[in-house]
């Protein structure tokens, strides 16, 4: 491949540190390792229905932010109500400004920008928040800011095809020379074999192929290790 995309979150570091502390940090419970974790993939998932909503116009950003934790509290009957939902956000935020690669991933970051493959990164998200990421994780230190695009700046995100001829255009890139790595299988699998490219599935949270989809990754890996083995077995 002469061009690879990265998503950012959870594929480069693991989001979930950020929410397990937020959650330590405001809830009294002394909720377990295993508790937290299942918390998280349910605020992830109403987070991505919340998210898509929020781009269609029909919630406030404010619904998204606050109504994914508020869901997801639900589903375990955790009693949360809005302003709670606020500061979780508020604090979420303030701890992802600690944010660290995968150092599996910095080391792939090094060898294939040593290797002189086009880098870039494709993120969901508001502008300002993502940017905050990228920066927090050194992103520019291989990736220059013209290839790297947040959906909150496009006006397009996730899965729809149009983010992904927007990146084409920008980046001139050949299709069958592109590969995206991501670890939502709708947004960034499906998005990016719609489009045409390769993808390879981040699925370090080790989640089932969805059993009516049409589309499968070109390869799948379970750990930053893992990605990283694929891509220096190819070297």
């Amino acid at each position: 491949m002469d061009t690879i995309i990265f998503d950012v979150d959870d594929t480069l570091y693991d989001q979930a540190q950020s929410f397990h502390k937020t959650v330590r940090k405001l809830f009294q419970e002394p909720f377990s390792h295993e508790e937290i974790d299942q918390l998280y993939k349910s605020s992830r998932k109403y987070s991505e229905i919340l998210f898509d909503k929020s781009e269609a116009g029909e919630i406030s950003q404010f619904e998204w932010q606050t109504g994914r934790m508020i869901a997801a509290c639900k589903d375990f009957n955790i009693p949360i109500d809005t302003e709670k939902a606020v500061i979780f956000h508020e604090t979420y935020v303030a701890e992802q400004k600690n944010i660290t690669l995968f150092p599996e991933v910095e080391e792939l970051l090094n060898i294939l920008s040593q290797e002189g493959k086009q880098l870039g990164i494709l993120t969901n998200g508001e502008e300002k928040h993502q940017a905050m990421k990228i920066k927090q994780l050194g992103l520019n230190r291989w990736i220059p800011t013209e290839n790297t695009f947040i959906s909150g700046t496009i006006g397009h995100a996730k899965p729809k095809r149009e983010v992904f001829e927007f990146i084409e255009e920008k980046m001139g890139l050949d299709q069958t020379k592109t590969v995206y790595i991501g670890d939502n299988f709708e947004k960034d699998i499906i998005g990016a074999k719609q489009a045409g490219w390769k993808a390879v599935w981040m699925n370090h949270r080790k989640k089932d192929l969805p059993a009516d989809t049409v589309y499968k990754p070109d390869k799948e890996v379970h750990s930053a290790k893992e990605l990283l083995e694929l891509f220096v077995k190819k070297a």
